[in-house]
């Protein structure tokens, strides 16, 4: 592939970084800076129409974050819960069909019902939420290999249909708050070719103009995937 291509946005990915500083912060339980963390995800979404983006892939939690202490992955649970319920009517009017990657189904039986029950009712939305819950990118590319083998051949075409994120548009945007520049085990697949921007803005700081603010800089970069 040569010469520059189209920089308009289609499929963006953030990396939810900083609600335990920002509760630290501000001299708050660890809890409440995933609260406020909850609250950034509800502006972001109910801002997704004029950004035009056809995806947001938010990581909500790995398959690492089983080893954090009991009690915050029970209020990581209950916020889960609350969010579902709370928000799923908005999703619906919104247009926001939402999606899940990684294996959700370890999860207690009532989440995985609830989330089972907001995917279907968001089925026929046109702004897609893919929402990365006990996700890790590394064990999601190993189990696609594994597929992509028994289907007969191991190519990197056959690998990207068995990704769980077969359906969406390529990832165009990777953004991480919180000032760390890692991608923590996230769409390492999918980042081959991404453009990639950090802000210091602790996740429960985030605000659509932030978004609005990536997607600018984005669309003043070349992107030229390996051609000149």
């Amino acid at each position: 592939m040569t010469g520059t291509q189209p920089t308009t946005a289609r499929h963006v990915a953030i990396i939810m970084d900083g609600n335990g500083r920002w509760a630290k912060r501000n001299r708050l339980p660890r809890v409440m800076g995933h609260q406020r963390g909850g609250e950034a995800v509800r502006r972001l979404v109910r801002a997704l129409g004029p950004t035009g983006l056809e995806c947001l892939t938010l990581y909500a939690f790995s398959s690492e974050n089983w080893k954090r202490p009991d009690e915050e992955i029970r209020d990581l649970m209950e916020l889960m819960r609350r969010f579902i319920k709370s928000d799923l009517d908005d999703f619906v009017a919104n247009g926001i069909k939402l999606k899940i990657i990684g294996d959700y189904k370890a999860f207690e039986p009532d989440i995985v019902t609830m989330l089972e029950d907001a995917l279907a009712r968001t089925a026929d939305g046109s702004h897609t939420l893919a929402v990365a819950l006990n996700y890790g990118s590394q064990q999601e590319i190993a189990r696609a290999a594994a597929k992509a083998a028994e289907q007969g051949a191991i190519t990197t075409e056959s690998i990207a249909a068995n990704l769980d994120t077969a359906d969406l548009p390529p990832l165009d945007l990777l953004i991480r708050t919180s000032g760390e520049h890692r991608l923590s085990n996230f769409l390492l697949w999918q980042s081959a070719y991404a453009e990639f921007w950090f802000t210091d803005v602790l996740w429960p700081d985030f605000q659509p103009e932030h978004l609005m603010q990536a997607l600018s800089d984005f669309a003043g970069r070349e992107r030229r995937y390996g051609g000149r």
